[in-house]
């Protein structure tokens, strides 16, 4: 185990310091002493995540769930954590068992490929168990299935500013004034009035001018 650990910093300190590509879900592979089994790891926070184990041994198996803490180390591909939780199995003349568990280990995610490699001490504490504290070691391998996805940010021209320029009509002229609103009509808009009818046209009425000038 402590030739592996050295090899995982040797390989993390030639590595480059560009980015390291997060993810938020990643499974794989748990190989430690005389246990093997599954690990799933999904990221809760941004140096968060949540680690489930289904280890089998000789005379046991078990499950257990770990929360962990990241921090950046020897680059931001390289990183250690440290953690805890508890599990439940069941040992062969004992039945079931349950305890606590605590974690520290060390993550490196391998440069323009999707996987992670990760080496860790994870003390025990048992109940109902023959071994009432036991420190295990392993390694893992997991896949990324999930990676997090990147926020693509607009360069101008074509971003932000191009937006504010259309907004403002540069270069060619000032700001652009808002166009006043439409009225709509009715049944959308306010109810149209209807038009005033026109007045009758006053017409002379010459006939009774004159007969009233006979009289």
């Amino acid at each position: 185990m402590k030739k592996i650990l050295i090899t995982i910093l040797l390989v993390a300190g030639a590595a480059t310091a560009s980015q390291a590509q997060k993810y938020r879900t990643a499974a794989g592979i748990r190989l430690g002493g005389d246990q093997f089994g599954a690990t799933v790891q999904q990221r809760i926070a941004e140096k968060s995540t949540l680690e489930g184990l289904a280890l089998v041994g000789s005379r046991e198996y078990s499950g257990t769930l770990l929360y962990q803490r990241h921090w950046p180390m020897l680059g931001k591909r390289f990183n250690y954590y440290l953690g805890g939780g508890g599990h439940i199995g069941n040992l062969k003349d004992h039945g079931v068992f349950t305890g606590l568990d605590a974690i520290v280990g060390v993550e490196y995610k391998v440069n323009g490929l999707p996987f992670l490699l990760s080496a860790d001490v994870k003390p025990a504490l048992h109940f109902n168990h023959e071994d009432w504290v036991k420190l295990a070691t392993g390694i893992s391998i997991r896949y990324v299935i999930v990676p997090e996805k990147k926020e693509k940010k607009k360069v101008w021209p074509f971003g932000k500013q191009q937006e504010e320029e259309e907004k403002s009509g540069w270069p060619f002229g000032k700001k652009k004034e808002p166009e006043p609103p439409k009225k709509k009509a009715w049944p959308f808009g306010k109810k149209e009035e209807p038009a005033p009818e026109p007045e009758p046209e006053k017409r002379i009425d010459w006939n009774k001018i004159f007969k009233k000038q006979e009289n």
